[in-house]
C-alpha cells in the first residue's frame, strides 16, 4: 500500500506522541473534578494550574491571563462577544478585516444583526495584507474592539499585528488577534506584541481537538458569555477539560522548544513546493504574500481546474490537501479570502492549499511535485472537453 502523504496541517495536525501520552495518563489516572476540595480534585486542579503556567510561559503571559476554552472558535467568540458585552451602553463598534476566519467573521455578522453592533470591515491588498492606517481610520470614539488575525489560514499571509496593536493602544481600544495559526509557529510574546487578547487552538499545535485558550491581558474588560459554576474566574464557566488542558500545555511547551528549527525546515519545504509548482504548472498563481507568509503554507489558484476535483484526484494518489479553510469545505461559493484579495471567481474555484508539518519530508514534496502537474493537466483537459448533447 502506498504511503499516505498528509499536507493539510493548517486544518489540523497529528497529535504529538508525548502529548497523547500525557492526555491518556490524565484520563486513566486522574478522576477528580478540579473544583472539588478533596485529594482527587486537588490533584486535577494542580494539573490545570501547571498547564496554565506552561501556556502562559510559551507566550510571555501571566498564568492568570489564560482562559481555557473548547478551541479557537470559542476563544474568538469569547473575545468578541465578551468585550462588546463589557462595553455595552458605552461603545458599540467592532473593527475586523475582510479575510478573518469565519469564527470572527460570522460572529461579527451575528453581533451586527442581533446586538446592533457597528461592524467595520477593513479591506486588504492583493497579497492579503491589512494596512494599519486603514485600521486607524476605521477606529472612532465608539469602537470597543479591533480584531485582526495574526496570519490568514487560507493564503498564509502574516499580518502586521505589531503596528496594528500600536495603533489600537494609541487610540485606547482593545486589540484581539486570532493567533490560532501562529502561536508555536512564529514568535509570539505578549510582553512585546501590543495585543490585549489572543486566541489559541491545541489541534493546530500537535495537540488534541476540542481545547484551546484565550489570552486576556490583565485589566482588559471582558464579560462572561456562559453562566454556571464560575470556573476560570467566571470568564469561562464550566468544568474544565483536564486531560485536554494538560495536552495543550505539553503541546505549547514542545512547540516553543522546537519553533526555530521547525520554522527553518518547514520554510525550506514550503519554498520547494512554491518554486516547483510555478516551474512545472503553466498559469499557476501563488496566493497570499510572496514573503510575509506562514513557514508551512503554500496556496495557489489553478485556472481551468476545479479545486474539489484536484483534492479528489490527489486523494486517490494518496496525497491530502485542501482548497482552503476546513471549516467551509463543501461550500460551492468561492472563498471570501480569495474574493477579498481580488481573485476572479473562476480562478478562485481552482484554489489549493498545501501546508507542510513536522512529519513532511523531502520525499513527500518530490511525490507531490511529480503528481500535481499531471493531475492539473488532466482536470484542465476534461474541463475543456465539449459536453455531448
Amino acid at each position: 500500500m502506498t504511503e499516505r502523504i498528509y499536507l493539510d496541517h493548517a486544518a489540523t495536525t497529528p497529535v504529538d506522541p508525548e502529548v497523547a501520552e500525557a492526555m491518556v495518563r490524565v484520563l486513566s489516572e486522574v478522576p477528580g473534578n478540579p473544583s472539588s476540595i478533596y485529594a482527587e480534585g486537588r490533584r486535577a486542579r494542580a494539573l490545570v494550574d501547571r498547564s496554565r503556567a506552561e501556556v502562559a510561559a510559551a507566550i510571555g503571559a501571566q498564568p492568570g491571563e489564560i482562559v481555557f476554552t473548547s478551541g479557537g472558535t470559542e476563544a474568538d467568540n469569547l473575545a468578541l462577544r465578551g468585550v462588546l458585552k463589557a462595553y455595552r451602553g458605552e461603545r458599540d463598534g467592532l473593527v475586523i478585516s475582510a479575510i478573518e476566519h469565519h469564527a470572527v467573521l460570522d460572529t461579527a455578522e451575528d453581533l451586527e444583526r442581533h446586538a446592533h453592533v457597528r461592524v467595520t470591515r477593513v479591506p486588504v491588498d492583493r497579497d492579503g495584507l491589512v494596512d494599519p492606517l486603514a485600521v486607524e481610520r476605521a477606529i472612532d470614539g465608539r469602537t470597543a474592539l479591533v480584531s485582526i488575525m495574526h496570519a490568514n489560514n487560507e493564503v498564509g499571509t502574516v499580518e502586521p499585528i505589531d503596528a496594528i496593536g500600536r495603533v489600537c493602544r494609541a487610540k485606547g481600544v482593545p486589540f484581539h488577534t486570532d493567533a490560532v495559526q501562529t502561536v508555536g509557529v512564529l514568535p509570539f510574546d505578549v510582553r512585546e506584541l501590543p495585543a490585549d487578547l489572543a486566541s489559541i487552538n491545541a489541534h493546530k499545535l500537535y495537540g488534541p481537538k476540542g481545547v484551546g485558550a484565550l489570552y486576556v491581558r490583565g485589566g482588559t474588560r471582558i464579560a462572561t458569555m456562559q453562566t454556571g459554576g464560575g470556573q476560570e474566574k467566571g470568564r469561562r464557566t464550566g468544568t474544565e477539560n483536564v486531560a485536554g488542558i494538560v495536552a495543550l500545555g505539553v503541546a505549547m511547551r514542545i512547540a516553543a522548544e522546537r519553533r526555530e528549527r521547525d520554522a527553518a525546515r518547514l520554510s525550506a519545504l514550503r519554498d520547494r513546493i512554491i518554486d516547483g509548482v510555478r516551474s512545472r504548472i503553466p498559469a499557476a498563481v501563488l496566493t497570499g504574500h510572496p514573503t510575509r507568509r506562514l513557514p508551512n503554507s503554500a496556496s495557489f489558484c489553478f485556472p481551468g481546474a476545479q479545486g474539489e476535483s484536484l483534492i479528489v484526484a490527489l486523494d486517490l494518489e494518496g496525497i491530502s490537501v485542501s482548497s482552503g479553510s476546513a471549516c467551509t469545505s463543501g461550500s460551492t461559493e468561492p472563498s471570501h479570502v480569495l474574493t477579498a484579495i481580488g481573485v476572479a471567481r473562476d480562478a478562485a474555484q481552482g484554489s489549493l492549499r498545501i501546508t507542510v508539518g513536522r512529519d513532511t519530508t523531502d520525499a513527500h514534496v518530490d511525490r507531490l511535485l511529480e503528481v500535481l502537474p499531471r493531475v492539473v493537466e488532466r482536470i484542465r483537459a476534461v474541463s475543456r472537453e465539449p459536453v455531448a448533447t
